[in-house]
């Protein structure tokens, strides 16, 4: 219960692309949960990675001493009210497949009623998708978006993007663990505090979105039906939330590549061996506004081209494909 000005997230690996976003969603939240408090008693949380103190984590940075469970009841105060952005009323569908003339209706709408301080769901849409980028530009109005490359669930072994993108952030926290007596009810502030204070356990049967390494199970490597349940494992529901929220801090901009308007985003990079995300690791408290600058400076790929403004290393995060299904493999510094 020691209050502090800077917390460890022991908890946040720097390596897994879950984690990465889970370290946004959690200064999201915690700056959704600043709102509506005195200027004296807000947050202004930042961010800077623990570069003397191996193994290399994330440092989370407040105006104010707190404890780590006074940071994980306000993360879950924030998540309540981002987790409304989620929802999309009469436009909520399962699958991010939204045909140009749809998404442009919706992006319109949302746009139009968005406010400087009320903005978090068109935030959250520019990540997802622009009616400008489409997989196939042969029906004027009806080709279907093509969505952020961080969506990597398409209906595949029943598994729906935008049905998880609107439900994970609206659970507070999973089931009881175990059975009987023996159960552990946890709350919404006890699976944050776990996501990002102690090691992951995996243990919550709840919706993921294959961003966590961990994920990858493939066949070759157990005795068994990697879809049984017995070898799938579990999540850590915590991380998936914040995760899920951080995800409207990744925006989208349509460019040209090979001839035809394809989605990009920052951080993102596409060559031959398919779609990769990188992510700077920095040594000062940087706000998440300058955090998505550093994604979005046109140095970011290049060797020492952001050492001037704190970034030690790069690490890279690749997409790939296993059968029917897509992860991402464990981030590697740049070469």
């Amino acid at each position: 219960m020691t209050a502090a000005t800077r917390h460890r997230l022991d908890g946040l690996e720097p390596d897994n692309l879950l984690a990465f976003l889970a370290l946004l969603g959690v200064l999201r939240a915690l700056e959704a949960a600043d709102r509506d408090r005195p200027e004296g008693g807000k947050r202004h949380p930042r961010a800077a990675w623990d570069l003397d103190t191996p193994p290399l984590r994330p440092l989370l940075c407040l105006a104010v001493s707190v404890t780590r469970e006074e940071v994980a009841e306000a993360a879950a105060a924030g998540l309540s009210v981002l987790a409304a952005d989620h929802d999309l009323g009469q436009w909520t569908r399962k699958d991010l497949n939204y045909a140009r003339d749809e998404a442009l209706r919706l992006l319109e709408e949302v746009a139009g009623n968005a406010t400087i301080s009320a903005r978090g769901r068109a935030d959250l849409l520019a990540a997802l998708m622009s009616d400008a980028a489409v997989k196939e530009d042969r029906h004027p109005g009806n080709s279907p978006i093509d969505p952020t490359p961080l969506c990597l669930l398409f209906g595949q072994g029943h598994q729906h993007f935008l049905e998880r993108l609107a439900k994970v952030p609206a659970d507070p926290a999973p089931p009881p663990r175990g059975r009987g007596k023996a159960a552990v009810t946890l709350s919404a502030a006890d699976c944050l505090a776990e996501a990002l204070f102690m090691p992951w356990h995996r243990r919550d049967p709840t919706f993921s979105f294959r961003w966590d390494p961990e994920e990858d199970v493939r066949y070759a490597l157990l005795a068994g039906d990697p879809t049984d349940p017995a070898y799938k494992g579990g999540t850590q529901h915590g991380a998936n939330r914040l995760a899920a929220v951080g995800l409207a801090a990744i925006p989208l901009v349509p460019e040209t590549r090979a001839g035809r308007v394809r989605p990009a985003i920052v951080g993102g990079s596409f060559g031959q061996d398919g779609f990769s995300f990188a992510w700077p690791i920095w040594s000062h408290p940087a706000t998440l506004s300058a955090i998505r600058a550093l994604l979005a400076h046109p140095d970011l790929h290049k060797a020492g081209g952001l050492t001037h403004l704190g970034v030690d290393h790069l690490l890279v995060a690749r997409r790939i494909s296993v059968g029917k299904f897509m992860n991402f493999t464990r981030a590697r510094p740049a070469g």
